[in-house]
Order: C-alpha cells, then structure tokens, then sequence
C-alpha cells in the first residue's frame, strides 16, 4: 500500500508515538507485507524468529519491538506492538469510508457494461467496458475491473483478509488496505469470495475462469488463462502460474506456488509448492499417475492378504 505522499521517519514515528533510528528526515513511500516489500515500504515484525528476514528485506524501514542495529541504508520505528502500529498506519492513511448509495459517486464504469439490480459498487471502484455484473455482486472499495469481464450473481470482492493474531484477550485482525484486480476477460461464478490483499493487490489474471463458490484468500496471485472448478478453497499469498486447471473441492495451503500448466484433481489438499506440466492428485499432494500406482498397490496387498 503505498502513500499518497511520501512521509518521513520523524512524521511516521509521530503519528505512532514511538522511538527511532535514523535519519529524521529518511522518506518511507508505503507499508506492506514482507512477501512484497520494495524500496521505500515499511514492514513490521514482532518475533525473533523473523528479525534477520525483515532487516535484510527489501523494506527500508522497519517497525519492530526491539532496539537492534540498525542496515546501512535503512531505518527502525522501535514499538512496543508493531502489529497494532502496521494497523495504525492503515487506518491512517487508507481509513474505512462508509456508503451510503448503491453505487459510489466515485465509481469509474466503462461503456456497455451492464449494472444488474442489487449490485453494489464501492468507493473508486473502476470497472471496463462491456462488463456485466449481476444482481447481488458486491465489489468493496478500490477493486479494479478490467474489460470484458462477467461476475454472477452473490460474488464478493474486497472482503477482509483472513489474518489474525491470538491475544489473550482474543483475536485481533491485520487490517486489510489492499485491492482486488480483475484482469481482461475475467469469468467468476456466483458466490465466490475473492478477498482483497493486506497491503498489496489479491489478482486473477487474464481470461481466467472461475467456478461458482470459490475463494481466493489475499494476496493470492492467479494468472493468465487458468480453470478453477467449484468449491475450490485457495489460501493467502498463493501464486497460481499461468494455464493451471483446478478440479473440484481442491484446498492449498498458503505461500504455495503452483507452476504452468498444471493439473490438480479434484479434492487434491495443495500440502506444498508444485511444478508445472504434470498432473497432481491425493493428500499429501502428488503426481496423480505415482499417487494412483500406489492405490493399486495398496489394494492388491489388501486382496493378497485376505486370499493368504
């Protein structure tokens, strides 16, 4: 998520009430995750375990919760709750503005797209040309929608990303202050849930088509010409290569990579990262002709121990 403007160390460390090191006037252009983080961003971490991979990031400034030496080149915001101070500076500058129409005044809509009844379309939402949307599609705030694209019916875009941390007194949610994009012809079927990033873009690429009742967790990024069947549950942060078909009632895990062209057989469990050009099947996952080898094996030594 970047800033409209650029700001200092001294205005961020104001604005969050903490201690720094650094150069006063060091410029920080935005915040996101560590998966994303480029130059310019600020990325938080609260656990030792991940010190050593945010300092040496492509992040130059970081929001963490012990004084530690500082990169050349690079920045800390020093806080007592870096996860509660990431949320801080989405509420700042991507604050939550509620609507109160239908369709936002601030909604860029192409020529020839159809606006189906109940639909409703949220603040600077830009949506292409001959598009059609049907009833009961809801596209939070900042989603972008590219040309030629079909949404059917009770579809959400934009929902909150499904990221917490466990407090004693409870669950506290990571704001989410990213986007969803929709490339050019785009199909989703009715009822997906496709949530927008944490601070980066959750996108679905080129000509993809996607079943009914799908969801896409954030940040997830899905390419070019993709098939995606029914009641298929994609975690966060995945990325989904080019060309890749998903059967039915697949589930990944997250931060998983999934290489061109592949196929993955219906109620496959996603367990880890997996090449492309070959066909995948099973939980654990793995080569459907290997995973389907050693079923029949497993059935012959179960028919040659009843007959023994």
């Amino acid at each position: 998520m970047k800033f409209s403007s650029t700001q200092t160390l001294e205005q961020i460390a104001s604005l969050l009430e903490v201690d720094f090191i650094g150069d006063k006037n060091f410029e920080i252009s935005g915040i996101n995750e560590i998966h994303v983080v480029e130059k310019g961003d600020i990325v938080f971490v609260d656990h030792p375990k991940y010190y050593d991979k945010a300092l040496n990031s492509a992040a130059t400034t970081i929001l963490i919760n012990k004084k530690v030496d500082c990169p050349e080149g690079k920045a800390l915001l020093i806080s007592d709750d870096p996860f509660r101070d990431f949320n801080k500076i989405t509420k700042h500058f991507n604050p939550f503005i509620a609507s109160k129409v239908s369709v936002s005044e601030t909604a860029v809509i192409g020529e020839n797209t159809i606006i189906q009844p109940n639909v409703f379309i949220g603040n600077n939402v830009t949506i292409g040309n001959n598009c059609v949307i049907h009833p009961n599609v809801a596209i939070y705030d900042n989603a972008v929608i590219g040309n030629n694209v079909t949404i059917h019916a009770n579809t959400v875009l934009g929902a909150d990303a499904f990221y917490y941390k466990n407090r004693p007194e409870g669950f506290d949610k990571l704001i989410s202050g990213g986007r969803v994009v929709l490339k050019d012809n785009v199909d989703l079927g009715a009822s997906c849930t496709i949530d927008k990033g944490v601070t980066g873009d959750t996108t679905i690429g080129e000509g993809t088509k996607i079943d009914n009742q799908v969801h896409v967790g954030h940040d997830t990024i899905i390419g070019k010409k993709c098939l995606i069947a029914s009641q298929t549950g994609i975690a966060g942060c995945v990325i989904i290569e080019d060309e890749v078909t998903i059967w039915g009632q697949v589930g990944t895990n997250s931060g998983i990579t999934i290489g061109k062209g592949a196929v993955i057989l219906g109620q496959t469990g996603v367990t880890k990262s997996v090449s492309g050009g070959k066909s995948y099947f099973g939980t654990p996952i793995s080569e459907s002709r290997e995973k389907l080898k050693e079923l029949a094996e497993i059935k012959r030594f179960l028919k040659d121990r009843k007959n023994s």
